[in-house]
């Protein structure tokens, strides 16, 4: 009976390091240095032209650092981007102090979740990631409003668009269970054509990152949830 338990024991344990090795493949660790030049640059954007005082902060991956037009987009509103191209979650909790709470934002508006998905993570990961961020922002900003921006549909990555619309999903009900301090947009479905995919000319020709015309789409329905 012994040897058979724990011969079942073992068995139990190295499927669960062996799971656990392949999702360490399948999501890197983050590599802070790879974000110096972008730092600087946000140094330098700062002795040139000083932020707003309490600035609306948008801040995330690719999709909100290349919203080149989020300063007319948003006229006679404070805002300030501090997207850094490629982050996941893990980089924008690492970055949290320096490119968030440094700024003492009125509101932040967040949309990270698309490069985790892409890198292996999970739904209930990306969740646990929001949540951990959201903790952030009860510790350190804990009067500061949140906007999570949802995770976009891409043509290059439709194949996992079914986890991005449960990632999706399990934010959003997390959020509608606390409607004071978090508020949720529905940036994805609007990219959405009759037939369900995303449509062409939302999109550059990587498949994956937006054109003007998407981000028209996002300026009116995100627009409604800025603070002035």
């Amino acid at each position: 009976m012994l040897p058979s338990a724990f011969r079942r024991l073992r068995v139990s344990l190295i499927l669960l390091l062996t799971a656990a090795g392949a999702h360490a493949q399948t999501t890197p660790p983050i590599n802070p240095g790879q974000w110096a030049g972008e730092l600087r640059a946000f140094a330098r954007q700062d002795s040139l032209t000083p932020p707003p005082k309490r600035p609306i902060l948008f801040y995330g991956s690719s999709s909100i650092r290349k919203w080149e037009t989020l300063t007319p987009d948003f006229a006679g509103r404070p805002v300030l981007n501090r997207g850094f191209g490629g982050s996941r979650f893990p980089d924008a909790l690492y970055f949290f102090d320096k490119l968030v709470a440094a700024y003492h934002p009125r509101q932040v508006v967040l949309y990270e979740g698309d490069n985790d998905i892409g890198s292996g993570a999970t739904p209930q990961e990306v969740l646990q990631s929001f949540l951990a961020f959201e903790k952030l922002m009860q510790q350190k900003l804990p009067k500061v409003p949140l906007v999570f921006l949802a995770i976009k549909p891409s043509p290059s990555r439709w194949a996992l668009y079914p986890k991005v619309q449960e990632a999706n999903r399990l934010i959003r009900e997390y959020i509608a269970s606390h409607p004071k301090r978090l508020r949720y947009v529905d940036t994805a479905t609007p990219l959405l054509g009759p037939n369900g995919r995303p449509q062409p000319q939302f999109y550059v020709s990587d498949s994956l990152h937006m054109t003007p015309a998407g981000y028209e789409v996002w300026k009116g329905v995100v627009g409604k949830a800025l603070k002035r």
